[in-house]
């Protein structure tokens, strides 16, 4: 009896050591797993998408701004700085649009491979951010979705230089999404010509949308300037509150990564001297959607947009 149940402690201890054994070797197997896949940390939720629609499983991506976030105010936490410095590879808008992180992109530049996804878009493409300034470029691209593949195919050809044996994988990826890019725009053009053309106006929080009325025919107006790091003024208050009353606008819209006080006075205004104005609905600029929504999706994002503007 004795020997019977020191067979069966033996018996139990073996079984304990095959467990914990099977156990290590499959989180080798999963940490291997994920060693094999690219770590990619972008800035906006907007890149991230492509990245993932690209990469697939071959890349694992990672963003900083969230839901709601403002990326011309963001500052890199700790946490971003860890994530950054682990990265293989780490993606940002540029043009000036991640203001308050410039310096330190340039800092892990000079040991990391840091790329700004809009740097093959030609020059003559890009909007001016002021009139008077040759120099400085409104950042907003992916409001023009032709803008926007030539951004996905700049990730494209970025994840292949860093991943030659996936090549195939991330053309084939990078084709299938740029034709869904492709019936978006056509969709945007679509929708917008519903609207009769002398209501082709939209007034916002920020400038943001310049590239999008440039490219679907929209006149745009905005309270704050392209950075929402600059106040606005009393007398950008009363310029557009003028502005809304001159050309009879009874709509505006405002913005998720904006606060609405000032279109909030600027519709008080307009109130006060006898001229109604509404919201007329939450449009996404610099940041997508909650995660697991069509809006958390650039074409979701893009969709949403035209919806509630049409």
């Amino acid at each position: 009896m004795f020997l019977g149940k020191i067979g069966k402690l033996m018996t139990g201890l073996l079984m304990m050591f095959a467990v914990i054994i099977l156990s290590g070797c499959a989180s080798d197997e999963s940490a291997a797993a994920g060693e094999g896949r690219l770590n990619v940390v972008t800035t906006t939720g907007m890149i991230r998408d492509v990245v993932e629609n690209i990469g697939g499983d071959y890349v694992e991506a990672t963003e900083l701004m969230g839901p709601g976030v403002d990326p011309h105010y963001y500052t890199a936490t700790q946490g971003d700085m860890r994530a950054l410095e682990n990265a293989d590879l780490i993606l940002y808008n540029g043009l000036h649009l991640e203001a308050n992180m410039e310096s330190v992109l340039e800092g892990l530049a000079e040991q990391q491979l840091v790329v700004a996804v809009t740097r093959d878009i030609p020059e003559s493409q890009l909007l001016l951010a002021e009139e008077d300034d040759d120099e400085e470029f409104d950042p907003h691209v992916w409001f023009d979705v032709q803008l926007w593949i030539t951004v996905t195919e700049t990730i494209r050809d970025v994840l292949i230089e860093q991943d030659e044996e996936n090549a195939d994988v991330f053309r084939e990826n990078a084709a299938n999404y740029i034709a869904e890019l492709e019936e978006l725009d056509a969709y945007v053009r679509e929708q917008i010509a519903l609207i009769p053309e002398e209501s082709r106006v939209i007034v916002t929080a920020h400038d943001a949308f310049g590239y999008f009325g440039a490219a679907y025919g929209l006149e745009v107006k905005g309270l704050q300037g392209l950075n929402t790091a600059a106040e606005f003024t009393t007398s950008d208050v009363t310029s557009l509150r003028d502005y809304l009353i001159e050309r009879n606008i009874q709509a505006v819209f405002i913005e998720t990564t904006v606060a609405p006080r000032g279109l909030e006075a600027v519709m008080e205004g307009a109130r006060e001297l006898g001229h109604e104005v509404e919201i007329g609905g939450e449009l996404l600029s610099d940041a997508m959607g909650e995660d697991g929504t069509d809006e958390g999706t650039y074409i979701g994002m893009i969709r949403h947009n035209v919806n509630t503007i049409v």
